[in-house]
């Protein structure tokens, strides 16, 4: 008798669909334009000033980067001073927000999961892979989680061959 006859793949065989997260990643650099720059002694933002900087500033630099806007002094900002960054990004950044990259990254995998068509999911039992090269923020996790909860018979977080249960639906 062969030995390989014996073997059986039950991970194959499990009917599991697994989600990685990871393949959600959005590649393209990311940057941070921290408003503290713009602060006079780093603690007030000039109207005036801020506006000659705006209309100055060579804001092509930022074509294709995907931008978190922040402000790291302990200052008190304007809004408008933020959304006026806002307008000069927007043409060239492919994406714009307002925090930091934690606050970028969740965005930008929010997005990619709403891009996400969960009918193809329905009924299934999924497995969203926990571990991996990229770093994917807990938000991704949880906002998936909720959309599969809706769609599928369980949902199980980790490997295909060492889950641990998140939900299971009952029929």
């Amino acid at each position: 008798m062969d030995i390989q006859e014996n073997i059986v793949n039950r991970v194959a065989q499990s009917g599991l669909i697994t989600l990685d997260l990871a393949d959600l990643y959005e590649p393209g650099e990311r940057l941070v334009y921290d408003i503290k720059d713009n602060l006079f002694h780093g603690l007030i933002l000039r109207e005036k000033e801020f506006r000659e900087f705006i209309k100055e500033h060579d804001w092509a630099q930022y074509s294709g980067k995907m931008m978190a806007i922040i402000c790291s002094a302990d200052a008190i900002v304007p809004t408008w001073a933020y959304m006026l960054l806002a307008t000069k990004l927007a043409p060239y950044a492919s994406e714009v927000v307002f925090g930091d990259l934690e606050a970028l990254e969740t965005v930008l995998f929010l997005k990619a999961i709403d891009r996400l068509d969960m009918e193809k999911y329905r009924d299934q039992r999924m497995v969203i892979k926990g571990c991996g090269d990229i770093s994917v923020p807990v938000s991704a996790f949880v906002e998936l989680t909720t959309r599969l909860v809706r769609v599928a018979k369980s949902v199980m977080y980790g490997e295909p061959c060492s889950t641990v249960p998140v939900y299971k639906r009952r029929d």
